[in-house]
């Protein structure tokens, strides 16, 4: 039988850093650099200039993957692109992602399909799923898989929207996921979904039972609701609800290979809110040295969050072949996701 394993890792952040203070001095919020690390953990965050979309830093993260896997792009038969902050309504960003790799060009073109999963921050873990039942079906040998994001453009950066403006930055993560006869690879993953809380965490700009779906005055231009225009949030909700449910998928996935804390060498949570994964390590004893850590300078980048982990991790050499790891992530849905990998 066929595993499925991650062959290749790669990230990508724009060059733009913009701290907390930042978001004082240079936004006009009404917040300090204090007050968002007490709450979030978060320091410092990147924004992509205008004119860059999730897949323009995604294709950055995917040549890295690509690389790193020891593959050629015409090698990928399957892309799958993680976001929520997509270029347009439609298309999704997958077929541009497409295009911007060249598969395209040339005398030998491939039209690797390509996928969008809209599932926010859990999107890379579903994503990580379809991938490796594609590859242990024998649908595939190399799946590219995506998160990338581009928060900046949609945040309300004034002190009207601080509780969330302070939380996103954009970035990108990506890994390879390829067919292999070793005893390695992603173990188990399990997802799940709850949408009784699906207006909890939401942007709504886009609410096609609407005629016309964004009003049009006189003038034929749109008019927005600010409402509807940022992002919303319940944050203490989404908080207790992260916790279960993140602690929830982690002790699913430790039961299906009865394995548990002891047996992981490293935990790659969902970069969201420290704070939670501080309350999700100390609820189910993980030692805070196996849970891997870089909020602090990148923010939420939502579906880019644990591949740029990863990415990161492996370059560093703290993640190393043979080593179990767990993944897990929360998000709007809500919907969550785990998986055991063995590197």
């Amino acid at each position: 039988m066929l595993n499925a394993y991650i062959s290749g890792t790669g990230s990508y952040v724009p060059p733009r850093v913009v701290t907390n203070d930042d978001l004082a001095r240079d936004f006009g919020i009404d917040t300090t650099h204090e007050w968002v690390v007490q709450r979030t953990g978060i320091e410092a965050r990147r924004f992509a200039e205008e004119g860059v979309g999730s897949s323009d830093l995604a294709v950055h993260a995917a040549e890295e993957a690509i690389a790193r896997a020891g593959i050629q792009k015409h090698d990928l038969d399957l892309i799958l692109f993680s976001t929520l902050s997509p270029e347009h309504h439609f298309p999704g960003s997958g077929v541009y992602l497409q295009r911007k790799l060249g598969l395209l060009e040339g005398d030998s073109p491939k039209f690797v399909p390509a996928m969008d999963i809209r599932n926010q921050c859990s999107g890379f873990l579903y994503g990580l799923g379809t991938a490796t039942a594609m590859v242990r079906s024998g649908a595939a040998r190399h799946v590219l898989v995506v998160g990338a994001e581009t928060h900046s453009a949609a945040l309300d950066l004034s002190t009207r929207g601080r509780q969330v403006a302070s939380l996103f930055g954009d970035g990108a993560g990506a890994v390879i996921v390829s067919a292999t006869e070793e005893d390695r690879g992603v173990r188990t993953w399990h997802l799940g979904a709850d949408g009784r809380f699906a207006d909890t965490l939401c942007l709504k700009v886009w609410d096609i039972r609407k005629r016309p779906y964004i009003p049009v005055g006189e003038d034929g231009m749109g008019r927005v609701d600010p409402a509807m225009l940022w992002p919303y949030m319940e944050g203490k909700v989404v908080f207790r609800h992260a916790v279960e449910r993140m602690c929830g998928a982690l002790m699913q996935a430790c039961w299906a290979l009865n394995v548990d804390a002891n047996d992981i060498d490293l935990f790659f949570f969902h970069q969201a809110n420290k704070r939670i994964n501080e309350y999700v390590a100390s609820t189910l004893n993980i030692p805070p040295h196996k849970v891997l850590s870089n909020i602090e300078r990148y923010g939420n980048t939502t579906a880019a969050t644990i591949p740029l982990l990863l990415a990161e991790a492996e370059r560093e050499g703290t993640l190393r072949k043979g080593m179990k790891v767990a993944l897990v992530a929360f998000g709007s849905g809500f919907t969550w996701g785990s998986a055991i990998v063995d590197w």
